[in-house]
């Protein structure tokens, strides 16, 4: 059923909306999915805070235009479906390449991650990229780590000092 001219304004607002608040895009062909392996794939993005969204290209291209996906504009042809993440901009690229593992239909045709089109070769790159707690913790290890090297220094020199008195 083809949707109405105000129908459509309403998903390019709605898209438009979801893309100004997202961090990252990832645009993949799901030609060959079932509506099974397609639902599934929908309930690990919303575990993940992840928006996934099906949508004509003209009205995506409209959506995505003005915000900093317009670059991705050209590589939109062919049945995709569109993952959004907020904060954490690798938990797009991470639901589709978890689910790519298991279902090949799923070919990744682009991404991004803010300015630029990035090859769907980078979905790997992009995946592995830390989540905001795995960073907060790998920036506090290394500010914490030169003050307890110190720490033990000074354990040892007092042993030392200790063992010569």
């Amino acid at each position: 059923m083809a949707l109405k001219i105000e129908d459509k304004k309403a998903v390019v607002e709605e898209v438009s909306a979801i893309a100004a608040e997202a961090g990252s895009l990832v645009a993949a062909e799901y030609r060959g999915l079932t509506v099974e392996q397609l639902t599934e794939l929908r309930s690990k993005a919303r575990e993940a805070n992840v928006s996934i969204r099906v949508v004509k290209n003209t009205l995506i291209r409209r959506a995505v235009a003005g915000t900093k996906f317009e670059d991705m504009a050209e590589t939109f042809s062919g049945p995709l479906i569109f993952a959004f993440s907020g904060e954490e901009l690798g938990n797009a690229a991470r639901v589709f390449k978890d689910f790519a593992k298991t279902n090949e239909a799923l070919v990744v045709k682009s991404l991004s991650i803010g300015d630029g089109v990035l090859d769907a070769g980078q979905l790997s790159a992009i995946a592995a990229l830390p989540t905001y707690d795995e960073a907060l913790s790998k920036l506090l290890y290394v500010m914490k780590e030169p003050v307890a090297k110190l720490a033990r220094g000074l354990v040892a020199v007092k042993e030392q000092k200790e063992e010569a008195a």
